[in-house]
C-alpha cells in the first residue's frame, strides 16, 4: 500500500451566466435579498444542449492537460452527480467516451453534495490496495435542469459545473498528500435535502441544514484534521461545500482555521452539488492564492444528509 496524491486539477463552466437581476425578473425576489441571505450574485447555467457529461468531459480534459498525461493514463473514472437524467450508460462511461478512453473501471457515484470528497476517497482507497494506478474524479451537476423556477427558495442558490482532479500514488518514500477520509450520515434527515420525483426536482428544508451545519459539522471537520495530523490553524486553505456564504463563513471560523484561505465560490457560481468543492479548489491553486503543498481542509454535506472531508496537499 501507498499513499496519494492530487497531480492536477480543472474546472469548467457553461458560458451562460445568470445575475440576481435575472432572477428578479422570474420570481419575487431581489439582488438584496439574494445577496444578503446566501451572499450570491451569479451563477453559470447549462444549455438544454449542454448534458452533465459534458461539462464533465470538459474539466476532466482539463486536468489531464494540466498533469500532462492522456486519456489512456487514466484506468479509474469517478463521476459524483445526482443530476444524471439517464441510469445507462453512467456518466462516468460517458466521460471515458467522450474522451477516448481505453478501458478504465467507470463509476458514478450520488452522494449529491458531499459526491467529490467520496469518489476522491473512494479513489485514494482505490489506489493504495492496487485496485487503480491513476484515477480520474469529477465532481459534476446540472442543477438548473431540475430546479423548480417558481420557488424562489431555491432556484436563487442553484449554477451548473464541473471539477476534476487527477489522483495518483506518491513516489516511494513520499508521505501521502491526502489524508484519511472522515464520512457518514444522519440517516434521520435524510429527507433535508431533495431530488426527486417525475420530472425531479430539487427540494430542501433549508433551516434544518444550517443549523445541523453550524451546529455540528464544526466538530466533525476538526476531526477530519486530526485524521491528517493536523490543528485546524496549521491549515492554508479550507475549501467547503459551496452552499451558503453565512454557512461558510462562520463554520470556518468554528473549525478554528485562522490562518486559511476560504473558499467564496458560491459568490459566483451558487451551488453547484457535487462539482462546488473541486470547482472551487480548482479556481484557488489557478489564481494563486494556495501554493503547491498547501495543506488544505475539503469538507462536503448535503443530501442523504452525508457527509465527507479529508485534509490533502494542493498540487
Amino acid at each position: 500500500m501507498t499513499g496519494t496524491r492530487i497531480a492536477a486539477l480543472g474546472h469548467y463552466q457553461p458560458a451562460k451566466v445568470l445575475t440576481n437581476g435575472d432572477l428578479a425578473a422570474l420570481v419575487d425576489t431581489s439582488d438584496e435579498w439574494i445577496s444578503s441571505r446566501v451572499g450570491i450574485r451569479t451563477r453559470h447555467m447549462a444549455g438544454p444542449d449542454e448534458p452533465v457529461d459534458e461539462l464533465a468531459a470538459h474539466a476532466a480534459g482539463k486536468a489531464l492537460a494540466a498533469a500532462g498525461l492522456g486519456p489512456a493514463d487514466i484506468d479509474l473514472v469517478l463521476v459524483a452527480t445526482s443530476t444524471a437524467i439517464d441510469r445507462s450508460p453512467n456518466t462516468a462511461a460517458r466521460v471515458a467516451a467522450r474522451l477516448g478512453m481505453g478501458s478504465p473501471a467507470t463509476m458514478d457515484l450520488n452522494v449529491v453534495c458531499a459526491g467529490f470528497t467520496h469518489a476522491l476517497a473512494t479513489a485514494d482507497h482505490a489506489i493504495r490496495a492496487g485496485g487503480a494506478r491513476r484515477a480520474l474524479v469529477i465532481g459534476a451537476d446540472k442543477m438548473t435542469e431540475v430546479t423548480d423556477w417558481t420557488d424562489r427558495t431555491t432556484c436563487v442558490l442553484v449554477g451548473d459545473g464541473a471539477g476534476a482532479a487527477v489522483v495518483e500514488a506518491v513516489a516511494e518514500g513520499e508521505e501521502p498528500c491526502i489524508g484519511p477520509v472522515l464520512w457518514g450520515s444522519v440517516p434521520e434527515m435524510g429527507n433535508a435535502v431533495r431530488i426527486e420525483g417525475t420530472p425531479p426536482r430539487f427540494a430542501q428544508e433549508g433551516q434544518s441544514v444550517y443549523r445541523w451545519a453550524t451546529q455540528r459539522l464544526p466538530a466533525l471537520a476538526r476531526q477530519a484534521c486530526e485524521r491528517s495530523g493536523l490543528a485546524p490553524e496549521d491549515l492554508a486553505g479550507v475549501v467547503l461545500h459551496q452552499a451558503n456564504l453565512r454557512i461558510i463563513e462562520p463554520l470556518a471560523a468554528k473549525i478554528g482555521a485562522v490562518n486559511a484561505v476560504v473558499a467564496r465560490d458560491v459568490i459566483e457560481s451558487g451551488n453547484t452539488s457535487a462539482a462546488s468543492i473541486p470547482l472551487a479548489l480548482a479556481k484557488l491553486v489557478e489564481r494563486g492564492e494556495l501554493p503547491s503543498g498547501a495543506p488544505t481542509l475539503l469538507f462536503g454535506f448535503g443530501g442523504n444528509l452525508s457527509y465527507a472531508g479529508q485534509v490533502v496537499r494542493v498540487p
